[in-house]
């Protein structure tokens, strides 16, 4: 706990100086009675600053799954486990990598009571935070002196990568969708069964025999043919002078991984050192979860691309990608000008 002397507090310092050096010179014992007075609110008032901020206990609830800038709304419990005192008059702040971004006002938290409420919370970059540090700040009662009380969560958080759109990551998923849309092979022609008909349905496929039967329209339904699967290459052998395009390369594959996966695409993501299919073998978390937490490797080989899947990389090595069979994601390189490497 640290404590520092504001203006007022230096003033009315200055103040309790003057007065006792009068009293003593002059030996007024109406001056000594009011020295005694400014020192024992100089006391109370230290001790009051001190045992307010004392007995408290601080959790911060986060959601499950978190992404880099993007606002987050987590709950904020402060509990003070004084049995008497309540605490008057404080202000929460946090460290650059605990999400609190504002300061928060808290007017009191009475003895033996919880105080829960939501607040927005905000992550710069994917990855670890380690540093979950806050700050009890209070000037209560007279504003004499700032006390300062640290307070550190011990817990980890982690991090997605950006997932919100951007224009190059749009252009990307564009080209993506439209590759999946030429090598579709359409809706299957084999006769699977005959079903009830659904709102808003297409009328071209109402078998009115079966309706005239039931008395209720029916629709053929047909099998469908398995749809494209798509695979997204990340490579992992980026020079160091790319490191900051490997950053914009990462939140764009996760843009991907979670557009792709909302509109029911089948998804395989490869890296150097990941191979997964989504769903069959993970949930879109886990690619994100390892997409927080990937760094570049120099020297990785380059897999060779499968004829099978829509295969779509993202790398610097242009000419390389091109060879082993991999189309190129179109994205933005550091210095903001579009990289298409085919």
């Amino acid at each position: 706990m640290r404590q520092q002397i504001t203006k007022l507090g230096f003033l009315f310092s200055v103040t309790v100086a003057v007065v006792g050096l009068a009293a003593f010179v002059s030996g007024n014992n109406l001056l000594f009675l009011l020295l005694a007075a400014l020192l024992s609110t100089m006391l109370i008032s230290g001790f009051v600053s001190r045992l307010g901020l004392a007995g408290l206990e601080l959790n911060l609830e986060l959601p499950e799954h978190v992404a880099a800038r993007r606002p987050v709304r987590g709950r904020l419990s402060v509990t003070n486990r004084k049995l008497i005192n309540p605490s008057f008059s404080m202000h929460l702040s946090g460290s650059p990598e605990s999400g609190l971004r504002h300061t928060l006002y808290i007017p009191v938290v009475p003895a033996r009571t919880t105080l829960n409420e939501p607040v927005d919370l905000w992550f710069d970059r994917r990855g670890i935070h380690r540093d979950n540090t806050f700050y009890f700040e209070s000037r209560f009662p007279f504003g004499f002196t700032q006390r300062r009380a640290q307070v550190r969560l011990e817990r980890e958080v982690l991090v997605y990568p950006c997932i919100d759109p951007q224009p190059a990551f749009e252009a990307a998923l564009a080209q993506i969708a439209g590759e999946i849309e030429s090598r579709q092979r359409g809706r299957g022609h084999d006769f699977y069964r005959i079903r009830p008909y659904e709102h808003l349905e297409s009328a071209r496929h109402v078998d009115w025999r079966a309706t005239a039967h039931t008395g209720e329209l029916q629709v053929r339904e047909f099998t469908r043919e398995q749809d494209q699967a798509v695979t997204l290459f990340l490579d992992l052998d980026v020079p160091t002078a790319h490191w900051p395009w490997f950053e914009t390369a990462v939140d764009c594959c996760a843009f991907l991984v979670w557009r792709l996966n909302d509109r029911g695409t089948r998804l395989q993501f490869v890296t150097q050192r990941f191979d997964r299919t989504l769903p069959d073998e993970c949930t879109v978390y886990d690619i994100l979860k390892y997409l927080a937490l990937v760094e570049p490797v120099p020297g990785a080989g380059l897999p060779l691309a499968d004829d099978r899947n829509l295969c779509i990389a993202i790398s610097v090595r242009e000419g390389d990608v091109a060879d082993a069979g991999w189309i190129g994601a179109r994205m933005p390189d550091p210095d903001g000008a579009p990289l298409r490497p085919d």
